[in-house]
């Protein structure tokens, strides 16, 4: 110890007389750190954001109940730094469609999501080898300020809704419906008393507004299925391993389940579900400010809302909280640029849900440096990412089309500033 001691007192003389600015990094920029909690937590509740902080980050084994197949071994690897996901770490999902033109979701094949990895011994899945099969590989979206989402109350979002186009403005979201199920019922209490918001059943069943086509009503539901298809960890909502019915081997894990208790999931989820959004930057500079403007006027605010506000919740921090994700958290049809053939949900394979722009401008970042947009990660630029857009925003495609070079510049500064 008294030699460690000498050599740090050494190599604090040096780092002395050197240029600190070159050889210490300084502290990250706020804006760039995903992983903060929101402001207002109570010690109670910053306790538990701390619990669910590392068990986000937590790398199950195989001996923990990790598969038999799975895709990755933690919530890290596919969410890196609580940020958007890496083409790298991409995963797949597919279906089919039968005779009558309705999607199967080919469980009996390994649908929906295909488990490339398995523990040892055990057989990965592949996709299936038929000739009807559609699939689409999408990339994991960042997670912050999904709290402020889930506490938009479900009045907000029906008022946003227009199915029909009765405004005539060509915009026609609508809500993602689930059909409600006693597992579902069971969620969406725990999601109450633990959140403090208040999720509806409805005659139609419950609002979707997590997942990139809406298929989640919740952040418990969405956990669970992370767990459950991503990592092959079983739960009291998820009860029996995924496995690969591919080959025929109905073998599990061999751990008891369920394999997370109640208690990693309460924590995952309180932390989910009270992460700070993220921070914008240079909201003074005039090319920003000219850029937002232009972003209303060529209606890209009619999907990407700017501004939404929570409902109440127990949370003070969520509770009637005005913020701006830039998302409806509706279903849009994109037309034929962005339809993969698939689906999941009540979502057609030509609709997805508005994903929010906040943290837009960091992107790269998380990425190594190079940005992957959109659901699969095709578009390289927040520009090709727009000239994908078809369907009900190919009319504000258009007019960014028709916009002078400076003002696409000012856009683009606008949207960077997320």
């Amino acid at each position: 110890m008294k030699r460690l001691a000498r050599m740090g007192a050494v190599w604090s003389s040096a780092l002395g007389l050197m240029a600190c600015d070159v050889l210490v990094p300084g502290e990250p920029d706020a804006a760039h750190i995903f992983d903060a909690p929101i402001d207002g937590l109570t010690p109670a509740q910053t306790r538990l954001f701390v619990m669910g902080d590392e068990e986000f980050s937590r790398s199950f084994s195989f001996s923990e109940g990790l598969g038999p197949i799975f895709n990755a071994p933690s919530c890290d690897s596919c969410h890196p730094g609580e940020g958007p996901g890496h083409p790298e770490f991409g995963f797949f999902r597919f279906g089919r469609y039968d005779a009558e033109g309705h999607f199967d979701a080919m469980l009996n094949e390994g649908g929906p999501q295909l488990q490339d990895r398995a523990i040892p011994g055990y057989e990965p899945e592949v996709l299936p080898a038929r000739d009807d099969i559609v699939f689409t590989r999408l990339l994991a979206p960042s997670i912050t300020g999904l709290g402020l989402l889930e506490s938009v109350d479900d009045a907000t979002l029906l008022a946003l809704a227009d199915p029909e186009d009765e405004d005539g403005d060509g915009i026609s979201g609508r809500i993602a419906w689930i059909e409600a199920t006693a597992r579902l019922d069971a969620m969406a209490g725990l999601a109450e008393r633990g959140g403090g918001t208040r999720i509806q059943r409805h005659d139609r069943g419950y609002i979707g507004r997590f997942g990139l086509k809406a298929s989640s009503i919740t952040l418990l539901h969405q956990t669970v299925t992370a767990y459950h298809q991503d990592m092959g960890l079983t739960s009291d909502f998820a009860r029996v391993d995924p496995i690969n019915v591919q080959v025929g081997d109905a073998s599990a894990d061999l751990v008891p389940d369920p394999e997370l208790g109640s208690g990693t999931l309460t924590a995952v989820t309180h932390y989910l579900r009270t992460l700070r959004p993220p921070l914008r930057r240079n909201v003074d500079d005039p090319d920003v400010v000219a850029g937002e403007a232009i972003f209303e006027t060529i209606a890209c605010a009619s999907c990407h809302v700017p501004s939404l506000t929570t409902g109440t919740s127990t949370i003070a921090a969520l509770s009637e909280v005005a913020f701006a994700p830039y998302t409806d958290l509706l279903l849009h049809d994109m037309g034929p640029e962005l339809d993969d053939g698939y689906t999941e949900g009540g979502a057609q394979s030509r609709e997805w849900r508005t994903a929010p722009l906040w943290g837009l401008g960091l992107a790269a970042d998380f990425q190594g440096g190079q940005g992957f947009y959109l659901h699969d990660g095709r578009a390289r630029s927040v520009h090709e990412a727009i000239e994908h857009h078809g369907g009900e925003a190919a009319a504000s495609r258009q007019r960014y089309r028709e916009l002078s070079a400076t003002e696409r510049a000012q856009i683009l500064a606008f949207l960077e500033s997320l």
